[in-house]
């Protein structure tokens, strides 16, 4: 009996020794694909900084994130190139541009593709009036945050997503603060914590155009901006993509991207990973968002709040699979983007 519990242990001591040393393997050797998704992928959340600091030096981390990163392009959007309602949906040169001119029936407002690539799930929302898009905020800015889902519902919207980053020092935030400056109604209505996220101001100006600047909030005021956010980073601006060096730093997650074509369409792209709360989330990186928003013709696009963060709405209720800790994967926000 004991020489079989001595046989156990010393199995069970060398399938911990095997793990131990894979685990080294990875961490540390010659294959730097482990090192870097584990940094970009870490240190781009809000709480799980951690898990790459565990393992790596600062060093080490800095090291990949200079290896990792994205330029983006140092211009404004150039309104003059876009012309609202400058469509026809007859004739596609594509089966995407079908996908978006082709109209839902008894919907002209917007329509939803969803489809499945590389390991994630797809939500484009198409809306073919800019006018009908504004941001709203929570019931009580920088006291409380609401759930998109109350945000659409307080403002009987049809469709809403996830707007500004917020503050969550140790995952305590209750979604009230936004970072970065909150503009509505061509008014600063909030100024937070610096945005760490690169872009700038996201948002429409009084021709209902996605305005894209880094220029200050009072200086986007009097060129026409009526609702905006801080966030990024600017993936496309005037047709032009940014460069992605390495995966762009940010690893991979679920994310929330606003856009909009030469045509005025606007596009809210949310990207589902694997949709698990408490593990590997998954989703995509920017060059594969940059790839996809390109296939669709977006003419100016950035990047939102994503992770457990990212979110979709349609009449009252989840269309995602958001990831947040809650039962329903919901978090608390300070703002939405939503269609009336």
């Amino acid at each position: 009996m004991k020489r079989r519990i001595k046989t156990w242990v010393v199995v069970l001591f060398a399938i911990l020794d095997i793990i131990a040393a894979s685990c080294l393997v990875l961490a540390y050797g010659p294959n730097k694909k482990f090192k870097t998704f584990l940094v970009t992928t870490a240190m781009s959340t809000m709480n799980h900084k951690y898990l790459a600091r565990t393992i790596y030096s600062e060093n080490t981390i800095n090291e990949v994130l200079k290896e990792n990163t994205i330029e983006e392009l140092d211009e404004t959007t150039d309104t003059s190139a876009i012309t609202i309602g400058n469509y026809e949906t007859k004739n596609y040169e594509s089966k995407y541009e079908e996908q978006i001119l082709k109209k839902d029936k008894n919907n002209e407002l917007y329509k939803i593709i969803k489809f499945k690539e590389d390991g994630c799930t797809y939500y484009i929302t198409v809306i073919y009036d800019p006018s009908r898009i504004s941001l709203a905020e929570s019931s009580n800015p920088g006291v409380i945050g609401n759930t998109i889902k109350t945000i659409a519902k307080n403002n009987s919207a049809k469709i809403a997503i996830n707007a500004s980053g917020f503050e969550d020092s140790g995952g305590n935030g209750n979604g009230s603060r936004a970072t970065g400056t909150v503009i509505k109604n061509g008014k600063i209505v909030w100024t937070g914590k610096p945005n760490k996220w690169g872009g700038g101001l996201i948002g429409f100006n009084k021709e209902h155009k996605l305005v894209l600047t880094k220029e200050s909030a009072s200086s986007a005021i009097k060129n026409g901006m009526m609702d905006a956010v801080t966030f990024g980073p600017f993936l496309i601006v005037n047709g032009k993509e940014a460069k992605v060096l390495g995966n762009g730093g940010s690893g991979v997650h679920p994310r929330t991207v606003i856009a909009q074509r030469k045509d005025g369409i606007v596009l809210f792209m949310i990207i589902d990973g694997t949709g698990s709360k408490t593990g590997y989330r998954g989703g995509a990186g920017y060059a594969k968002m940059i790839e996809v928003l390109k296939r669709y013709k977006a003419y100016n696009a950035a990047n939102l709040d994503g992770g457990a963060s990212s979110i979709l709405i349609e009449n009252d209720k989840i269309i995602n699979n958001p990831v947040g800790y809650s039962s329903t994967g919901e978090r608390s926000h300070p703002n939405a983007w939503i269609v009336k």
